[in-house]
């Protein structure tokens, strides 16, 4: 068993200073707690953590986790720095996840990694259960044990779902190859996490000023990822699936109305009979709140709906110093849907009501 001092939170070291409410916000808060019911929590779903001796195995660097845009330092308490993060953010409870950075490994590595990783994740929130719960790490290239590996850590670890990447190794998550996985996922019930793991083939196009691999790269991944699960009919195919899309869903949400238009206008492009407009799987689908701006939300809300969204910070990274504000902010939401975008929708998927603390009821 791997402990809880194998795992580190990376965190910036020249990021934007975390600061607490104001007295308006902290008395919008106190009304969305209340429309919340009983026990309610504000759940980030979207955080990032390492486990050092896993990532050595492929001889990777851990410092190297924040990438080249960010200064990053590493807390040798796994729990003081991030904890008094998500406390001055009014964070109740955190969903930990690891990027993947093992999709070229062979069966034999990918078992080692993997064990690692998600041992040493449930030894952590065994030690804070009442702040935190993960989610596993699968060997994606082998979907026959990527499906394996997430029944196990569902099972046996207590881990709530699963990250995957939008794409592996230059196959799309859409191809049949994957359908074990997914097949098992629906099964199970448990959310699967897609995170963009930068767009490689447009590093040419990318190069420059302006961070454009990580700023258009990353949405752009999870725009492909999500267009093709619908247009090739795997959402059709696993109808139960429950997946949560990084980044608002990138650009889809924003100019969704265009694929349903493109079937229309090129109707010798749709090769794959669906059972719905395209459009329409969106709500399907869920999402975390990095959307950056009150009105971004707003029309997120209105394209896909308040029930679908989920509260995240994408920590360690600052651009989102201010994540409960954001919500609170969003213009024409109810008190009920603010809770739910907070954490209503986040504690039901993930089943965390019965771990709610007394403090907070």
């Amino acid at each position: 068993m791997i402990t809880a001092s194998e795992l580190v939170f990376v965190h910036c070291a020249a990021g934007t200073p975390v600061t607490g409410h104001s007295d308006a916000t902290a008395h919008t808060l106190a009304q969305v707690r209340r429309a919340g019911g009983r026990g309610f929590r504000t759940i980030d779903m979207h955080a990032h953590c390492a486990i050092p001796q896993a990532m050595a195995l492929l001889n990777l660097n851990v410092a190297a986790v924040g990438g080249n845009s960010l200064p990053v330092t590493l807390a040798r308490d796994p729990a003081e720095v991030r904890l008094a993060a998500m406390d001055a953010q009014h964070i109740d409870m955190e969903i930990l996840s690891i990027n993947p950075f093992w999709y070229a490994a062979d069966p034999d590595l990918s078992r080692q990694i993997i064990a690692l990783q998600n041992e040493a994740l449930t030894d952590f929130v065994g030690r804070h259960p009442d702040r935190f719960a993960a989610l596993a790490s699968v060997a994606l290239q082998h979907p026959v044990l990527a499906a394996e590996q997430l029944e196990h850590a569902v099972k046996k670890l207590g881990l709530r779902g699963a990250m995957v990447g939008g794409s592996v190794e230059g196959k799309e998550l859409s191809d049949p190859f994957f359908h074990p996985f997914w097949a098992k996922a629906e099964t199970l019930g448990v959310l699967i996490f897609i995170h963009p793991q930068g767009m490689s083939e447009a590093a040419s196009r990318l190069r420059g000023s302006g961070g454009l691999g990580n700023v258009i790269g990353n949405p752009l991944e999870t725009t492909i990822a999500l267009s093709h699960l619908i247009f090739e009919g795997t959402l059709d195919r696993f109808p139960g699936l429950k997946i949560c899309a990084a980044h608002g869903g990138g650009y889809l949400p924003s100019y969704a109305a265009r694929s349903d238009a493109g079937i229309k206008t090129f109707p010798q492009t749709y090769t794959v009979k669906l059972k719905k407009n395209p459009s329409a799987y969106l709500r399907d689908l869920y999402y975390d709140s990095l959307v950056f701006t009150p009105e971004g939300l707003r029309h997120l809300v209105a394209e896909v709906g308040a029930d679908r969204i989920m509260l995240g910070t994408d920590y360690p990274y600052p651009s989102t110093a201010r994540p409960v504000e954001l919500v609170l902010e969003t213009p024409e939401l109810s008190d009920a849907e603010r809770a739910a975008i907070l954490g209503g929708t986040a504690a039901r998927l993930f089943g965390l009501w019965a771990y709610s603390p007394s403090s907070k009821n």
